[in-house]
């Protein structure tokens, strides 16, 4: 369902479209901070729980509650991480759909865009958040979140490298790095369209990214500083001219990390 763009035609189209646009980037900006300060205060709480009276998974069997408090803590660490990396397209989006007169408002546009995107990343969390459960269930997790086993994690970290140089990666790295290419091909009107068309993209994201997320069961699943790195190689893996390239020296560097860990080398 394709289309082309018009210009816009109206006398305060240009005031328009900047105020759709900080609209759009107020509403990343304002999710991802929320998201990082949630997981600052996470990260410190683990560090301080002689101080502080925090909820934690059990550290035996999980429950409903269990369950819940992680799939919450993965929700938020996906939009903490991947909202940014969808500032490019949420911004296009916003402006063409102001140019197209569109009954639904830009800003009301531009959120639902965001919501679809950010379903997806929620669908991921809930896989993420079956896995985890699975690993502490067979005890390859510590209590801290961390990964026990060198052998699976070497698996993880070469299975995500080797994925790096994949056909089904660069395909959905290219949707990601060619917003305007996406919006054309996948244009929907009204706001249940600008949903289906966030979620859409949130699929290609997560087909592009998903899997350098369970990174984070070998280095901690709250390590803020591997949170963060991974956030900004996303981001720069989306933008960058040499994205391709970026992304082909990563996979190679996990896999003779992954490969290191498998077989016992000392980091």
């Amino acid at each position: 369902m394709g289309f082309i763009p018009p210009s816009a035609t109206r006398p305060d189209g240009r005031y328009g479209t900047r105020a759709a646009s900080v609209v759009a980037v107020a509403s990343v900006v304002g999710i991802t901070a929320l998201a990082w300060g949630y997981l600052a205060y996470q990260a410190w709480a683990m560090d301080h729980m002689d101080v502080v009276d925090m909820a934690m998974p059990n550290a035996r069997e999980w429950g409903p509650f269990d369950l819940a408090l992680v799939f919450t803590m993965w929700v938020v660490m996906m939009i903490g991480m991947m909202a940014p990396s969808a500032s490019p397209v949420l911004l296009l989006f916003a402006r063409i759909r102001h140019e197209r007169r569109s009954r639904v408002s830009p800003g009301m546009s531009s959120g639902l865009f965001l919501l679809g995107y950010l379903l997806a990343w929620t669908a991921f969390s809930v896989a993420a958040t079956l896995i985890q459960w699975g690993l502490h269930s067979a005890m390859l997790i510590s209590p801290a979140m961390v990964g026990t086993s060198p052998l699976l994690g070497g698996a993880v970290l070469v299975a995500a490298g080797i994925y790096q140089w994949t056909p089904a990666k660069h395909a959905c790295l290219n949707h990601c790095r060619s917003p305007l290419g996406f919006l054309l091909n996948e244009w929907r009107d009204g706001a249940r369209g600008a949903l289906v068309m966030g979620w859409r993209h949130g699929l290609y994201c997560t087909g592009c990214c998903g899997l350098l997320m369970l990174v984070l069961f070998v280095v901690g699943v709250m390590n803020l500083l591997w949170i963060a790195l991974l956030a900004a190689f996303v981001l720069l893996e989306k933008n960058l001219p040499q994205g391709r390239w970026v992304s082909h020296a990563t996979g190679l560097a996990l896999v003779v990390w992954g490969s290191g860990m498998a077989l016992g080398v000392p980091r």
